[in-house]
């Protein structure tokens, strides 16, 4: 008895399809949100993303799609997508304003690496003369010496844990704070956003962290690993993943 399978005619190899999650930032101090446009389809459908605040988009890029960003019916920007990764990654994109004087916008973009470690991408959105240094320390640890200087540009992998993230200004003060709850295998972004304007209105300095993780979700017997150790911030990498 001889079988026939006709399925083989229509092929055994298909082309793999990757999950590309967008991450998009809005760093561009404006009185009203953006909105987001893949072409004509609009992402931000639950309403537009607020000054400091964060987004994620399941929606399939492609090479040559062009996201642009609006102010109610007016253009603020457009990103051209160049190449994308072969494998599964989250696609980091912050918008904000390019110089102190007009309202032009740039981007600033990475792709995060699949690290076994919480990953945390350093970027500095802040446009003005005022310096500061973005500072990581355990959290309910205040003595400088349990702090570790992180560097704008960059990518730390840290360890398991929940953090306090500080900018320091030149007169050794804090200018601004948040909570940063690093989860193994998430990635975030620690963004210094704020705007000391020549024309229009001003901005304070302020540091922003995305995602917001569920503390209850640290593991006991990490957190204590964490305790024990001296550098948490485990290894410092090049943000130089663009797409």
């Amino acid at each position: 008895m001889r079988l026939f399978f006709h399925e083989r005619a229509a092929g055994f190899v298909q082309a793999l399809e990757f999950k590309h999650t967008l991450r998009v930032c809005n760093a561009y101090p404006v009185a009203g949100g953006l909105d987001v446009f893949r072409g004509k389809d609009k992402l931000t459908s639950d309403g537009d993303m607020p000054y400091k605040g964060c987004q994620e988009f399941s929606a399939p890029l492609r090479s040559g799609d062009k996201l642009e960003f609006k102010v109610g019916d007016a253009t603020a920007g457009t990103f051209a997508v160049s190449d994308l990764p072969s494998n599964d990654a989250v696609l980091l994109l912050v918008i904000h304003r390019h110089d102190t004087l007009s309202t032009a916008v740039s981007f600033e973009s990475h792709v995060f690496s699949n690290l076994q470690n919480a990953q945390v991408a350093v970027l500095d959105a802040y446009k003005g003369a005022a310096k500061s240094t973005p500072r990581i320390m355990e959290r309910g640890h205040k003595n400088s010496t349990r702090s570790e200087e992180l560097r704008f540009d960059s990518v730390v992998a840290v360890s398991q844990g929940a953090y306090d993230v500080v900018l320091q200004g030149q007169d050794g003060q804090s200018k601004a704070q948040s909570e940063l709850v690093a989860l193994n295998r998430e990635s975030y972004v620690v963004l210094r956003t704020g705007l000391e304007a020549k024309n229009g209105p001003s901005y304070p300095e302020e540091v922003v962290v995305f995602p917001q993780s569920d503390p209850s979700l640290i593991l006991h017997a990490g957190a204590r690993a964490v305790a024990q150790t001296s550098a948490f911030a485990m290894a410092l990498l090049g943000l130089a993943a663009r797409w």
